[in-house]
């Protein structure tokens, strides 16, 4: 990501969606999705107000100062040194609380705006660290400002992270229940250790998974995406989740896996995998009685830009 360019009183950003862990890569591979939120800002000298359209618009205008975009944006101007009120205006696509990275690219949003109004230009891994306190993770935000497939860890409380290349014929399915899913409520969901075996085989499917990308062996993402050490545990918060993922891998899906902690389910695929996703909502609706839409996603390259 190169040096930001502002005219220092009013920036727009763009944000991508990202999918978190993909199948084995727990709290350590994303991957970002061509679904965006826009974020603007612009210096008031005044009080700070929010114009919020889109998805959770209502739910969000009534946080007001403690939006997420909003404390990100003015906390981030604060450590910057520059004060005074802001207005914020945000376009909102992708969905709330369904493990697609809203709450990511709205941090991100938030601090990317505020460096680009303060016309400060860092490495990539320094933004990671200035938005890490405001989601607590890295493995959706970084994705979210590279782009592409990322794999990313904290080292001594700092983000450490790699882009991966993704093939290109490579394309995702978002199938988007109706209910949300909040991340805190998936996590307790976990156990607070785990079988040493069921560590040793996700070990194995993550190395798999980022090898078979890497070398073009599309047909071994099925098995590399398999996961022990999350989706099991979490399973009772998405019901019929093992059935609708079985059903995307009959359609013909490359993989399918629980979207960060979902409760979206994902498959990769080649082509237009809009059938493929149609097939698992529809098996979602007879299983459990779940009403889902499948959106087919490109896998977004480019990461955050400021417009």
């Amino acid at each position: 990501m190169g040096g930001f360019v502002s005219d220092r009183r009013k920036v727009r950003v763009r944000v991508p969606a990202s999918t978190a862990n993909l199948g084995p890569g727990f709290d350590a591979l994303g991957m970002a999705l061509g679904l965006y939120n826009e974020v603007e800002v612009e210096l008031t000298g005044d009080t700070l107000t929010l114009e919020i359209r889109g998805e959770g618009a209502e739910r969000l205008q009534a946080l007001g100062e403690r939006n997420l975009v909003a404390r990100s944006v003015t906390g981030t101007l604060e450590r910057l040194g520059i004060p005074g009120g802001v207005r914020i205006r945000m376009e909102n696509r992708i969905p709330l609380s369904r493990g697609l990275g809203s709450s990511s690219a709205a941090a991100l949003g938030g601090v990317a705006a505020a460096l680009a109004l303060a016309g400060a230009s860092l490495p990539p891994e320094e933004i990671l660290d200035l938005t890490l306190p405001f989601e607590g993770h890295p493995d959706n935000i970084t994705p979210a400002l590279l782009g592409g497939l990322t794999v990313s860890t904290l080292v001594e409380g700092r983000v450490r992270c790699v882009k991966l290349p993704v093939p290109h014929e490579l394309q995702a399915v978002a199938v988007i229940p109706e209910f949300h899913l909040s991340t805190a409520k998936a996590r307790r969901a976990l156990p607070p250790t785990v079988p040493r075996g069921d560590a040793v085989f996700n070990v194995g499917r993550v190395a798999l998974f980022l090898g078979a990308l890497q070398a073009g062996r599309l047909d071994l993402l099925r098995e590399a995406a398999r996961d022990r050490l999350h989706q099991p545990y979490r399973a009772p918060l998405v019901p019929g989740m093992a059935e609708v993922l079985s059903e995307g891998e009959r359609a013909g899906a490359l993989a399918c896996f629980l979207s960060g902690a979902g409760p979206t389910l994902l498959a990769l695929v080649t082509g237009d995998g809009r059938r493929i996703g149609e097939r698992m909502a529809a098996c979602w609706k007879a299983e459990a009685n779940v009403t889902a839409h499948p959106l087919p996603l490109p896998i977004d390259r480019d990461g955050l830009k400021v417009l």
